[in-house]
């Protein structure tokens, strides 16, 4: 048996849980998702627990076993808790702004950048220069997250880009004139 797998989702009281054949939909205080679970896989919600399990022992199933164990215990997670990436902007004139559900990015090009916020994303502005991504689907947090750093990743010599926060940048000596 997988491992992950093998382990029970722990369901809170303020999260609704439905299960319909391969479909899986939860509703808490932060949001609603949704999830098709793959074909080799079953979830069975009783007694405050949701318990995922295969229908045979090949490596492929035992793989689909532990990943949508995890994907139900992420969703759990995030309509009841949420996740949040957050996100450093260095560099002289570099700058993020909010404009309704688009946030404006000035980050030294001869244009400015207007990013689409998605559905059941909050972004938040500290400063100018510190932007806090949150929702409940943490494959999407993490996508904005990872497309707005795109953008201008940091570079090693002077630093300027858009950083997680927890991210180190190693600093590289320049060229010398001999």
């Amino acid at each position: 048996m997988s491992r992950i797998g093998k382990l029970p989702v722990a369901v809170p009281a303020q999260v609704k849980v439905a299960i319909t054949a391969n479909h899986l939909k939860v509703e808490g205080p932060k949001g609603k998702l949704q999830l098709d679970l793959p074909l080799r896989t079953k979830a069975v919600h009783e007694n405050n627990q949701i318990v995922v399990t295969r229908d045979s022992d090949d490596s492929e199933a035992k793989a689909l076993h532990g990943l949508s164990r995890a994907l139900i215990a992420n969703m759990i997670k995030g309509v009841t808790d949420g996740f949040v990436k957050k996100l450093e902007i260095n560099g002289v004139g570099f700058k993020a702004a909010l404009q309704g559900k688009l946030l404006n990015l000035t980050l030294g090009y001869s244009h400015p950048i207007n990013y689409p916020i998605p559905d059941q994303i909050k972004v938040t502005i500290e400063a100018n220069t510190k932007i806090t991504i949150e929702g409940p689907d943490k494959q999407v947090v993490g996508r904005v997250a990872a497309e707005i750093r795109g953008y201008y990743p940091p570079e090693p010599y002077k630093g300027k880009g858009v950083k997680y926060d927890y991210e180190k940048i190693e600093r590289k000596e320049g060229k010398t004139v001999q």
